[in-house]
Formats: C-alpha cells, sequence, structure tokens
C-alpha cells in the first residue's frame, strides 16, 4: 500500500512530493524543491483512454513507452532509479481526466504526469498542473492551447494540428480539390481543427463548402454525411478520432461520396483501418508526426521495434506506440540531465537544454520559451492491405 494512504496528514511537503518509497523500511521523501535522497523509483502519471470506443489510442501509446521505460529499468533505471508509469482510464472523457489527475497528484504523489491522450481531456487539467508546478511531458494532442500561450510547465513532442493541416490542405489543393468540407468532433480538439482549416484554406482564397460536427466517441454521423455530401464536397478534413471518423467515413460511402478524405494524426491509424472494411478504408489519408514504423532504416524505428518484441512477443507495430516510444525516450533523457537528485525543476530545466537531440533519426528541438519539440509530418494512405510485411 502507497505510504500515502497510511499518512494522509504530510501536509503541503506531500501533496507536492516526487514520490513515496520504502528503503530499508523507511520512508524517503522527495519535494519539488529537495533532491531525491535514496529513493528507488520514479513515479509518472498517465491518465488515458484505456477503456471504451477510443481506447486503442491510449493502449497503443502507453504500450510504445512501456517498451522504453523497461528496457532503461532493465539496465539499472536513470541514475539507479527506477521508473514506474501509473496509468489510469479515463475513457476519454474529461470529467474522468480531472479525478484522475487529482489521484495522480495528491495520493500517488507522481513526479511529472506523462502521455495524457487528448485535447478536452488535457485542456480540463491545464489548472491544475498550473497550481501544482508539475510538468506534463508529452500529452497526445497537437492543440494550440498547449503551445500558445507558452506553458512553463508542457513540453510536446509533437508538431501541432495547424500545421499537419496546412501539409493535407496543400496537398488537396494541389490535387485539383477545391471545394473543401471541414467536419470536426464537438469538443476543443474539433474547435481547435476547425480554426486550423480555416487559416490554411485562407491562406489558398478557398473557404469551406461545409462544415459539420461530430460527437466524441460517437458511432452516428448521418447529418455530417448528408451536409458534406449535398456541399459536393471533394475533398475532406476530419479533425476527430476514430470512431467518428470511422462512422463519417462509411455514411459518407454509403451516399456515394469518392471525396479524399484526409484526418489529423490524432485519429489512430490501426483504429480507423480496423473500424473499417477494405473497401472504404483504401485511400484515406492520414497525417503523421512520427516516422513511418515500419522502416527499420530509420535508427530510432529498428530500436522501436526490437523492444516491442522484448516486451510482447509478437510485437503489433503503429503510429501511437512509436508515438509513445519517443516520449518516452524524451523523458529518460531529461531525468538524465536532470541528475542523479532531480526535482521538478531541475527536470524542467533538463529538458528545456535539449536544443537539438537526435532520438534516433527524430530530432528533439526544445528551449527555455519554446516547449515544441518537433515540427515532423508526413501524409500516408490506407492501402486495401494493411501496411505490415
Amino acid at each position: 500500500m502507497p505510504l500515502s494512504r497510511c499518512l494522509p496528514k504530510l501536509g503541503l511537503l506531500g501533496r507536492i512530493g516526487l514520490s513515496i518509497v520504502l528503503t530499508a523500511g523507511l520512508p524517503v521523501l522527495a519535494t519539488a524543491g529537495m533532491p531525491a535522497r535514496a529513493a528507488v523509483e520514479l513515479l509518472l502519471g498517465q491518465s488515458a483512454a484505456l477503456s471504451g470506443p477510443s481506447a486503442m489510442l491510449g493502449r497503443e501509446y502507453r504500450d510504445g513507452a512501456l517498451a522504453y521505460f523497461t528496457e532503461v529499468n532493465r539496465r539499472g533505471g536513470v541514475h539507479g532509479r527506477r521508473l514506474r508509469l501509473i496509468s489510469l482510464d479515463d475513457r476519454y472523457e474529461p470529467s474522468l481526466t480531472l479525478g484522475n489527475t487529482r489521484q495522480l497528484i495528491e495520493r500517488d504523489r507522481v513526479f511529472a504526469l506523462f502521455g495524457y491522450v487528448g485535447t478536452p481531456t488535457v485542456k480540463e487539467v491545464l489548472p491544475l498542473v498550473e497550481s501544482n508546478k508539475i510538468p506534463l511531458i508529452a500529452p497526445l494532442t497537437g492543440a494550440q492551447l498547449l503551445r500558445q500561450p507558452h506553458r512553463p510547465l508542457v513540453f510536446n513532442l509533437r508538431t501541432s494540428y495547424q500545421v499537419e493541416i496546412d501539409r493535407m490542405v496543400n496537398y488537396l489543393v494541389r490535387s485539383g480539390r477545391h471545394r473543401i468540407a471541414v467536419v470536426a468532433q464537438n469538443d476543443a480538439f474539433g474547435q481547435d481543427g476547425q480554426r486550423a482549416a480555416h487559416q490554411a484554406l485562407k491562406r489558398h482564397g478557398l473557404k469551406p463548402v461545409a462544415t459539420a460536427s461530430v460527437e466524441r466517441n460517437s458511432s452516428q454521423a448521418v447529418e455530417a454525411a448528408r451536409a458534406v455530401q449535398a456541399a459536393n464536397a471533394n475533398g475532406v478534413l476530419i479533425v476527430a478520432a476514430y470512431p467518428s471518423s470511422a462512422a463519417f467515413t462509411r455514411e459518407l460511402r454509403q451516399h456515394g461520396s469518392t471525396a479524399q478524405l484526409m484526418n489529423v494524426s490524432f485519429v489512430g491509424t490501426s483504429a480507423l483501418q480496423a473500424a473499417l472494411p477494405s473497401n472504404q478504408a483504401s485511400g484515406i489519408g492520414i497525417a503523421q508526426v512520427v516516422p513511418f514504423p515500419w522502416n527499420e532504416r530509420v535508427p530510432v524505428v529498428k530500436e522501436y521495434q526490437q523492444l516491442m518484441r522484448r516486451r510482447q512477443g509478437r510485437a503489433q507495430f503503429g503510429f501511437t506506440s512509436l508515438e509513445g516510444f519517443l516520449a518516452a525516450k524524451m523523458t529518460v533523457e531529461g531525468l538524465r540531465r536532470a541528475g542523479a537528485n532531480p526535482t521538478r525543476q531541475r527536470f524542467v530545466t533538463a529538458l528545456e537544454s535539449m536544443r537539438d537531440v537526435d532520438l534516433g533519426g527524430y530530432r528533439v528541438q526544445l528551449g527555455p520559451q519554446d516547449h515544441n519539440g518537433s515540427t515532423f509530418v508526413e501524409l500516408t494512405f490506407l492501402g486495401s492491405q494493411r501496411w505490415e510485411p
């Protein structure tokens, strides 16, 4: 049982603790302002969809992160401390994310938050992040609200949705598709994507021929499909997770539309493909913010595949788990730079020192006023068969 349950009145020191562990039967505390002394664990806290309609996103991200953390622990940890990731299920529902985050900070006393999944969920906990002065590392979202204004405690690995959508609009326009509709999830994620889409289209002198919304975690998209079909769109930007994107795709194809569909990376590539019959999935475009997970010529991809196999045996590779792997690798590099006696502030400073770090063919650029690690974007397109060799 965590010591925090046994000592509920630790007060401020306990509430801001790095972790509480037992060494030789005695409690060892490390706080945000005090170096860790003889601690044997560093606790990281994650709230993500691990069940429910969007569960594949959280599970795949966590699998990739654990593959790297497990290898680090096998080699002795970071400065002798093992890493432990505490993952709590929020079903991609902001109210659950808020409760999970309070538990991670107040009861589990994690050192940092890691790998949260989704824009509306992360938006809900930003006040807690700031009031508790706890770092949030590599959230799975490209929303501008984590980038502008500058947030001193949030460190993004992936590029923004704005960069992704710019690339997708450029592709559609170059391919002669100017009648572009926008379908967005009805929450902070979709609102961010809609703003980015309008800005990207405006640069080409265009406006959406139709805009429509779909609900988070929903399999209903009839009205959105009707609106896009009625506008005779020949290109569609979709800003939604895979349950809603797949539902919209099925409905639109049933209406006979042949529009080119383009999804932002958060959709979840493998989950979207699994949710659609092959004749409807083929040709769908998806922006990716990490390298191709089956390209072993990229050193970090080769490492990722090896460690995923070591952890899972017959491992399933994918973009989301590779992102989790890269996020874990960035986190570990920051902890190493933070030194043998880390505090939260030393960790933040260490991350900000990663000016041009090569994680193995994927470069991370961070600084005191720039917490956006990468601008990497590639466009991929689903075929009639899966990518795995």
